[in-house]
């Protein structure tokens, strides 16, 4: 039986900066715009968390009953060491989107916005297809897709907007460089195991795209948040530029990245990804308020 120790491990706390991030920056664009709802914001966080741990406690289900685990490079999974069952972390996994789904609703009750239920159920299927059912898209490589949508433009302009009724243009630049980000530390994890999931038959965009093209594609993805930072500026406050203090925690990374590391020595530059992305959203917030 998983011992606590490895349940947490299994919840991935390194991957918590991606959920955290959205909602943090969406938040700042609501304080800007002059309608920051602390307890709305909280319970954003506590959808993006909870849909960030069912995604990682999916994906380790799904990849373990297949066997792609098997030829991991990163951190042991709870099915693929066999330190759980399949259905224990199944379990886990829908447990935490039914956490996600409740917080959703008393957003939805709070906010008398009843469409946003469609989104919340996109999300939750989302999360389970990208490597679970059938044909899980994320072994066709469009996982990437994912995430820039539902971690980066869904997460933050829907914090924003549970907040505002309404989505300024700043918070679509926002959500482009934390969603651009978010992509990034998906893309450093394919780099780290490309090797073995194309062995075992596994088609995230790195496989299709080889190591030099992926390494290209981290690059754009890094440029593009930058960008990205500047357009939130351009069209709320220059304030905002203190997003731009990712770029002190990106400068190793991406040199690692195009350096050709490979490997277990690719597990720091994805915390240190997390971490930019963090410091990216906590600057956008500062810069906004500090603005207001």
């Amino acid at each position: 039986m998983a011992t606590l120790a490895e349940w947490v491990e299994g919840a991935r706390p390194r991957t918590l900066p991606a959920a955290v991030a959205p909602v943090v920056a969406g938040s700042g664009v609501a304080a800007f715009e002059g309608g920051f709802a602390p307890a709305l914001a909280g319970l954003a966080m506590l959808v993006s968390l909870a849909l960030q741990i069912g995604v990682n406690f999916a994906n380790d289900y799904s990849d373990g009953i297949r066997g792609t685990d098997a030829l991991r490079v990163g951190p042991q999974r709870l099915v693929g060491s066999g330190a759980a069952t399949p259905g224990q972390v199944k379990a886990a996994a829908l447990g935490s989107f039914a956490l996600a789904a409740l917080a959703g609703l008393v957003i939805v009750a709070l906010t008398g916005h009843w469409w946003l239920l469609a989104v919340g159920a996109a999300a939750i299927a989302a999360a389970w297809y990208y490597t679970g059912g059938r044909h899980p898209y994320g072994y066709l490589g469009l996982g990437e897709v994912f995430v820039f949508i539902f971690f980066g433009l869904v997460a933050v302009t829907g914090t924003a907007y549970i907040q505002l009724g309404w989505v300024p243009r700043e918070a679509w630049w926002a959500a482009i460089a934390i969603g651009a980000l978010a992509c990034a530390i998906l893309v450093a994890n394919n780099l780290r195991d490309l090797a073995g999931d194309a062995q075992v038959g596994k088609r995230t965009l790195a496989t299709r795209l080889g190591d030099r093209g992926t390494r290209r594609f981290f690059l754009a993805l890094v440029l593009l948040a930058g960008v990205a930072v500047i357009g939130a500026a351009a069209t709320s406050s220059w304030w905002a530029l203190l997003g731009l203090l990712m770029v002190v925690l990106l400068v190793g990374p991406t040199r690692q990245v195009l350096r050709g590391v490979n490997g277990r020595e690719l597990i720091g530059v994805l915390k240190n990804i997390g971490l930019a992305q963090l410091a990216c959203a906590a600057g956008l917030f500062i810069g906004l308020v500090i603005a207001v």
